[in-house]
């Protein structure tokens, strides 16, 4: 596997990416390419790495990126912006097929986490996806934020964030907050992601107040069922407590033919990261890609 550093734009804002080639890619040779989306908080130096390495060396042709105002990727830093992001995978789409070793017509998308979200909503409005896997993503912004809170915990954060939307409209700000505020950790697993974070200095720490608003507002199971009959996969784990599993369930639910839900057992949502779960979700990943999209 080779990693070349590439830019693009997406609504005019240069993004930076690594393009990653099959070992075995000759002069001449065309293959199918695949999108990677990282999450609500990640970068594509944490994990997508790992994931480009498989897919690779399964013998297709990767790119992940920053969205915009992540790592060293222009525009407002650090936002959520769902709808600027399906923005930036459909430039991605755009740059990868128009790579001399992609073939254009033959392009797929892999989310995880928040990125599950992004390559459902991204795959519902763009024809040019022929296949979409969605890993422990969410369907419903707002659904998911309130389960993983206690009573007394939501109606504070909606507080916060109602005050926020007022500072945001007069001062053009919103107010910076510890990351572990908007998105809770789950002590499960919680431990593997900041380890991750700590290897990888673009990962950031605090997060604006507009991503409570921006989470509530966006929720990719009302148009699921748009990517049909083009195909799906949804990998979720039965122990997931940051993005419960019947988040992937709804999805799966009002998705269309053809799809597929793998439920995991016995892993938390940052487990799937690392092995024995990564081989997994990778094992069933590819397996996807290769039925319904070949390499080659």
């Amino acid at each position: 596997m080779s990693a070349t550093p590439v830019t693009f734009y997406s609504e005019g804002c240069k993004l930076v990416g690594d393009l990653y080639r099959p070992a075995d890619l000759r002069s001449g040779d065309v293959r199918a390419g695949i999108v990677l989306c990282h999450g609500y908080t990640g970068v594509k130096d944490l994990y997508l790495p790992d994931n480009a390495r498989v897919l690779t060396e399964a013998g297709y042709v990767v790119l992940a990126f920053d969205y915009k105002g992540w790592g060293e990727s222009e525009g407002p830093r650090t936002r959520l912006a769902p709808y600027s992001r399906v923005a930036d995978v459909q430039a991605a789409l755009t740059f990868l097929g128009a790579q001399p070793e992609v073939d254009e017509e033959r392009l797929g998308i892999y989310g995880t986490s928040y990125g599950g979200a992004t390559v459902v909503w991204t795959g519902a409005i763009d024809r040019r996806v022929r296949c979409v896997v969605s890993v422990v993503g969410i369907g419903h912004g707002g659904r998911w934020m309130r389960s993983v809170r206690r009573p007394d915990e939501w109606y504070d954060l909606l507080e916060r964030s109602a005050a926020d939307r007022v500072k945001r409209a007069l001062d053009g700000e919103s107010q910076l907050v510890e990351r572990s505020e908007v998105l809770l950790p789950d002590r499960q697993s919680a431990e593997l992601a900041a380890a991750a974070r700590r290897s990888v200095p673009s990962a950031l720490d605090t997060l604006p107040l507009e991503y409570v608003d921006e989470t509530i507002q966006f929720h990719p199971e009302w148009v699921v069922d748009k990517i049909a009959p083009r195909p799906i996969l949804f990998i979720t784990t039965d122990d997931d407590r940051l993005v419960p599993p019947e988040e992937s369930q709804a999805l799966h639910d009002k998705a269309g033919e053809p799809k597929r839900l793998v439920v995991l057992e016995g892993y938390g949502h940052y487990e799937v990261y690392t092995e024995p779960a990564f081989t997994e979700v990778m094992d069933e990943t590819v397996a996807w890609f290769q039925e319904h999209l070949p390499p080659r």
